[in-house]
Order: structure tokens, then C-alpha cells, then sequence
């Protein structure tokens, strides 16, 4: 089993959707208890990933390589280190807990519902796994299938319109990847004289391209996973996806798919174009970008009146801090990039299952239509305001550990980027401060909210996960940053190998304290 776990991992909800099809579509129960087993067992099968993850290790852990298309030089070629590891365990979680919430909210087509979920499921974690570039791409593609239908079919009054602009805007940046991957692709056989498409392969490349080579072809692959992020101005499907997705499809899209752009940029455009990424106008362009996606979307959160789409114009606010902290191109940066990413998978699928909760209640996502809600929802509010300070970064909760590791390392690049990003917190308490005010707190005057109820047990249940991880990372992070810190190191010295002796930093083996300050000068001898 150790030698192939990963593949036991992804292929888990393979199966479980399998299973669900074979079912006969009039047991919706037999159903719920099938596909939510599948999803605990998920969860199961990663506890001896977890177990054995060395996190010390900065090289490519459980690897498992098989010719696949033997013609075409693509392989089955699996690994993981510590950002796919973060990534596949933010999968597994919020992926149980998705399906999950399902269990009273979907009651049409309840067979295909979980059989597109668990499918969207084995997508998410290959991309997150896969080191072969043609097999990403496929999985990077089968992904789109299941959310396309989840969101077109059990979506809201423009769910078809949603549907179309989400899968259109993510296979147009898809297509540049397309073209920039067979680029490297063949001119990694005029190099070598074979083809192939594993990562360290076409890694190799970069040092037979030009630098205006590795430009186009960095912004190639940057692009796509900018649309997915997604970042200013690929922004534009996401508020209408969030706000027609059903609940669960929309703490999936929040906790999952949108760090699949942030992933994609770590493992393939950043390593890859070296000198593609760390081209003056490629830092300057994404940096601009990343501050303006950080205040535009704090502004247009503050003019939302519907709640759900608040919430998802809040996404665009808080992952262009990732962006920015990636751009840095230092290990403060990068590695507060991928953990903010990791804090906002778990905060903002909070609010989503938060907003769901009520709808299903209320049938309404307008602000105005509630107030007062404290009063009958003692226990969901105070749920709802642990979300509220995740997502803001208070002390003591995940995203304020994100935010500071990524000011830090925006600081050490320039004091206006970190400024500009401080500005963006302020907003950003400012519009989630006042979701709460208007729906929480005052006397109820809309007679209709006296007839909610305070959340059950199932509906703490799936929050209390996300809660206590947004806990465990803003009261003791150090584990985070030490499964971080290896591959970390390993990005910088390839996009900068002079940083840490310029620095003044010293390696131990994969080690080195971020942000750490440089070494002391000898003692002078007498």
C-alpha cells in the first residue's frame, strides 16, 4: 500500500462514483450513505500519507512512474512534497465535508449530484499529485466536466449562464498552456533527442531557452492558472459561479479549485521559465495586478447586497495576496503565499456553508432581508463570527499567520507592496464587520427570520473541522511552515541561487530559517 498510495488516494472517489452509478436512483438515502462512506474513507486512506510525509524531505516523496503513452513520452508519474502535500489534505477534508452538507439541501437527481462530486473529487487530487506534464493537463481539464454540471444543473436562476463562463474562461487560459506546453515539449526533443514530459525533463529546457523565451512562455502557463486563481482581471466568472453554485459546490470552488492556480505556479510556470518569472516587467505587471485585484475587490465587497456574492468577491481580495506574496520571489513570500492559500481553503469555505445554512432556511441571499439573526441563532452566530475573524486575519486564527508571513515578505521587495496589502486588510474588516452587523446583530424586523432555527448537529459538524483548523494553524503554525519550508528553499534557489548567500543565510540540507537574519560577522582575533 505505501508504494501506491497516491494512487489509492485519488482513485478512492473514483470508485466511490462507480458505485453511486450502479445504484438504483430511487434509494436517495442508500445513496447520501454511500457517497458520504466513500468520502470518510477518502479521508481514511490519507492517514498513512500522513504518517509516513517526511517533512525534512524537500525532494519528491511516494513517487510512482509508469510509461502510460509510451509514444508521446507521457508517463503515469506520481509525487508529492510538501505543497501537494497541504493540498491534498485541504482536499480530502473539504471535499468530505461537501458532500456532507448535501445531505438535506440537494433532493433532485441525488444519484448523478454525488456521482459529479466524487468525480470532481479524484480530479482535484490528481492535479495535486501529478508530475507529468500531459497527465496534469488531462486532469486539469476532466475537472471542469463535473463542476460544469454541478453548477449548470443544481445552480440557481442563472446557473446555465454561470455554468458556460466558468468552464469557457478556464479552457481559454487552458489553451495557452496547451500551446506553451508543446513549446517546451519540443524543444526538449531538439535538446535531448527523446520526448518526454515529466517535470525535471522539461525543467531542463530553461537552460537552452532564451530569456525571451521563457517570458512568453512563463505568461503561456501563468495565464491559465491566473484565470483559476483567479486574479484581476481573469476575475470575472468567479461572483457569478459562486453566487448559482449550490452550497457545497461552492465551498468546493472556494477551498479547492481556486488553488489549483496558485499550485499550477509553484509546480510548473515559476520552476520551469526561471528566468520568466523573475523578469523585471513579469514581477512589476503581477505585482500591479495583485494590488489592484486586493483592493478592487475589498471596494466591491463593501457595495455587495447579496450575501453569497460578497463572500465570493472577497476571494478575489484575499488570494491577491498570494499572488502577491509569490511574486516576492523570496521564501517569506512563497511560503506565506501557499499557506494563506491553505487558510483560505479552510475561512471562506466557512462563510459559504455559513450563508447555506440560512438560505436553506430563508431562500434568500439578500442582506437587507435579514437582521437581528444573534437572537434565534445563538450558536450559529458565534460559528459565523469565528469565520468572519479567520477571514480577516485577527491574531489568533489562520489567516492573520498568512497574511503577516506574506506583508513580511512583500516588505523585503518594496514598503509600498507591503502597504498597499496592509490597506486591504483594513477593507477587508471593514465589509466583513459590517455582513455581520447587518445580519446579526439588532432587534429582527423582517417577521420571517423569527421562524429559523439554530444549526443542528450535522451542520456543526461539518463546520467544526474547518474551525478547529483555523485554530490549530493561528495558534501553533509551526508545522505548516516546516512541511513548507523544504521545497520552499528549493523554489528560491531555482529562481534566484545566489539568494541565501546573498542573504547571508546558510542552508542545513533543506533547511534554513525563514526569513532568518543574516549570519554574524567572525570575531576578530586578538
Amino acid at each position: 500500500m505505501s508504494e501506491h498510495i497516491l494512487s489509492i488516494i485519488w482513485l478512492t472517489p473514483l470508485v466511490g462514483m462507480l458505485v453511486v452509478m450502479s445504484l438504483p436512483k430511487e434509494s436517495k438515502d442508500l445513496i447520501r450513505y454511500v457517497a458520504n462512506a466513500f468520502a470518510v474513507l477518502g479521508v481514511l486512506v490519507t492517514i498513512p500519507l500522513i504518517r509516513s510525509f517526511d517533512s525534512s524531505n524537500g525532494d519528491f516523496q511516494f513517487v510512482e512512474r509508469h510509461d502510460w503513452i509510451p509514444a508521446l513520452g507521457a508517463q503515469y508519474y506520481l509525487g508529492v512534497d510538501g505543497f501537494g502535500y497541504l493540498m491534498i489534505l485541504l482536499t480530502v477534508v473539504v471535499g468530505w465535508l461537501s458532500i456532507l452538507c448535501s445531505w438535506a439541501s440537494i433532493q433532485k437527481r441525488v444519484k448523478e449530484y454525488y456521482a459529479f462530486f466524487l468525480f470532481l473529487q479524484a480530479g482535484m487530487l490528481g492535479v495535486f499529485m501529478v508530475l507529468d506534464v500531459f497527465l496534469f493537463y488531462v486532469f486539469w481539464e476532466i475537472m471542469l466536466v463535473p463542476m460544469y454540471f454541478i453548477i449548470g444543473i443544481w445552480g440557481g436562476g442563472r446557473r446555465l449562464y454561470a455554468a458556460i463562463k466558468f468552464f469557457l474562461y478556464t479552457l481559454a487560459g487552458s489553451v495557452l498552456m496547451l500551446l506553451a506546453m508543446l513549446t517546451v515539449y519540443f524543444r526538449h526533443y531538439e535538446q535531448f533527442g527523446f520526448y518526454s514530459f515529466a517535470l525535471e525533463d522539461l525543467m531542463r529546457v530553461a537552460a537552452y531557452s532564451s530569456p525571451e523565451l521563457q517570458f512568453w512562455l512563463f505568461w503561456g502557463f501563468f495565464i491559465a492558472f491566473a484565470v483559476k486563481v483567479p486574479m484581476f482581471p481573469f476575475h470575472t466568472w468567479l461572483p457569478d459561479a459562486h453566487t448559482e453554485a449550490p452550497t457545497a459546490g461552492s465551498v468546493i470552488l472556494a477551498g479547492i479549485l481556486l488553488k489549483m492556480g496558485l499550485y499550477g505556479l509553484v509546480r510548473f510556470a515559476m520552476p520551469m521559465f526561471p528566468q520568466g518569472a523573475t523578469n523585471d516587467t513579469t514581477v512589476k505587471l503581477i505585482a500591479v495586478l495583485s494590488i489592484v485585484g486586493i483592493i478592487y475587490g475589498a471596494l466591491v465587497s463593501l457595495m455587495q447586497k447579496d450575501w453569497k456574492r460578497l463572500v465570493a468577491y472577497s476571494s478575489v481580495s484575499h488570494l491577491g495576496f498570494c499572488t502577491l506574496g509569490l511574486i516576492a520571489l523570496n521564501p517569506n513570500g512563497i511560503a506565506g503565499a501557499i499557506l494563506q492559500g491553505f487558510n483560505h481553503g479552510l475561512s471562506t469555505p466557512l462563510l459559504f456553508l455559513a450563508v447555506g445554512i440560512v438560505y436553506d432556511q430563508r431562500h434568500t441571499r439578500e442582506i437587507a432581508d435579514y437582521g437581528g439573526l444573534a437572537n434565534r441563532m445563538p450558536v450559529y452566530t458565534v460559528l459565523f463570527a469565528i469565520s468572519l475573524f479567520a477571514s480577516m486575519g485577527m491574531p489568533g486564527l489562520n489567516g492573520f499567520i498568512g497574511e503577516f508571513t506574506i506583508l513580511r515578505g512583500a516588505f523585503e521587495v518594496s514598503a509600498w507592496w507591503a502597504g498597499f496589502g496592509v490597506l486591504g486588510i483594513v477593507l477587508g474588516a471593514a465589509y466583513l464587520l459590517w455582513l455581520f452587523q447587518r445580519v446579526m446583530l439588532g432587534p429582527i424586523t423582517n417577521p420571517k427570520n423569527e421562524t429559523v432555527k439554530d444549526v443542528n448537529l450535522r451542520e456543526i459538524v461539518v463546520m467544526a473541522p474547518l474551525i478547529i483548523g483555523c485554530f490549530w494553524i493561528g495558534l501553533y503554525p509551526k508545522h505548516c511552515f516546516e512541511i513548507l519550508e523544504p521545497p520552499t528553499i528549493k523554489l528560491v534557489e531555482r529562481l534566484d541561487p545566489d539568494y541565501f548567500s546573498r542573504n547571508g543565510l546558510e542552508l542545513n540540507g533543506d533547511r534554513a530559517l525563514l526569513g532568518a537574519l543574516p549570519a554574524a560577522e567572525p570575531a576578530a582575533s586578538e
